[in-house]
């Protein structure tokens, strides 16, 4: 029997075709071809052993397909969800976060009906009992077993069950907007098919896809990105930017700034010895003296004066 799996918005997004799909600005797609050709390799791993475990562990043919590999807020995770659900609560040491693998309750039920003998079939959907939550336990420190042999090539973890939850909604695991990678796996245990997930934080393995990156670029990408990189570069270098030569800057009274009139003398506190400040967007980047050159104003660059030096840390 099969049972219920996602919402249609889910599987709708796994049937879309090649066509145009809509970009949001405000969220970019941070999930790059590289990044996700190296998930889709530890995953797929994992997959295939913890299809052979199930096998082995359920006696039972089983089996687990890496479906898709997508980047989404936590909330829009969530509401992919059915309820109720079976989640586990993982950590990952060593990276920081926490994350989640899903399973179906109707799988779960199914799983330990078979670890206890029984021939699978229709199960009730219901929370587990006192027996059943440690053979559910045991199973998913086994699939986390796998799932560490999965990554080994990217990155030791090992990881932690912590707790587990039946509804998704009341799982603050991270903020609604956070980024997170989606894996979904088709899970078939005998007769039973639904969708499984596991669920990670961007920021948690990103800095491990960015360390592995320049391992799993062929040579013909690595030299497009690094052409891309060089106009990339030449652009920034040939953008023109607003740079100001100023006074050191003074307070005045509101009042004094309205009773302005033309021809009035402001004092200012900038001492004829320091150099005027060049800023670039409020900061400052050199120091210089007032010149010309020729009919136009100018200004010569010339070193920090020594106070400014100590303050800034610059030679």
């Amino acid at each position: 029997m099969t049972s219920a799996t996602r919402s249609p918005g889910k599987m709708s997004r796994r049937g879309q075709g090649g066509g145009p799909t809509a970009y949001d600005f405000r969220r970019p797609v941070k999930l790059s071809r590289e990044h996700v050709r190296t998930l889709q390799t530890a995953f797929e791993t994992y997959a295939r052993s913890c299809g052979t475990l199930l096998t082995t562990r359920l006696r039972v043919v089983s089996s687990v397909t890496l479906a898709a590999i997508e980047q989404l807020n936590y909330d829009e995770y969530v509401a992919s969800l059915n309820n109720p659900t079976v989640i586990a609560v993982v950590a990952l040491d060593p990276l920081d976060g926490t994350a989640l693998m899903e399973m179906s309750s109707s799988a779960v039920m199914t799983a330990i009906d078979h670890m206890l003998g029984g021939p699978g079939g229709p199960q009730p959907e219901r929370p587990l009992t006192e027996v059943e939550m440690p053979l559910l336990r045991s199973l998913l420190d086994r699939m986390l077993g796998e799932l560490r042999y999965g990554f080994e090539t990217l990155v030791p973890i090992q990881p932690k069950l912590k707790e587990i939850e039946y509804n998704a909604q009341f799982l603050r695991a991270h903020a609604p907007g956070d980024a997170c990678v989606v894996a979904t796996f088709d899970l078939k245990i005998g007769a039973e098919e639904c969708l499984a997930s596991i669920c990670m934080p961007f920021n948690m393995i990103l800095p491990v896809l960015s360390r592995t990156e320049a391992v799993v670029l062929s040579d013909k990408e690595r030299a497009s990105k690094d052409r891309s990189l060089r106009n990339l570069t030449a652009g920034l270098f040939s953008a023109p930017i607003d740079v100001a030569v100023r006074f050191q800057p003074i307070r005045m009274r509101t009042d004094d700034i309205v009773d302005l009139r033309p021809g009035d003398v402001v004092p200012l506190t900038h001492a004829t010895s320091r150099p005027l400040e060049v800023t670039v967007n409020e900061t400052t980047y050199a120091y210089a003296v007032p010149g010309n050159q020729g009919a136009r104003l100018a200004c010569l660059v010339v070193p920090p004066p020594k106070e400014s030096s100590k303050e800034s840390g610059r030679p």
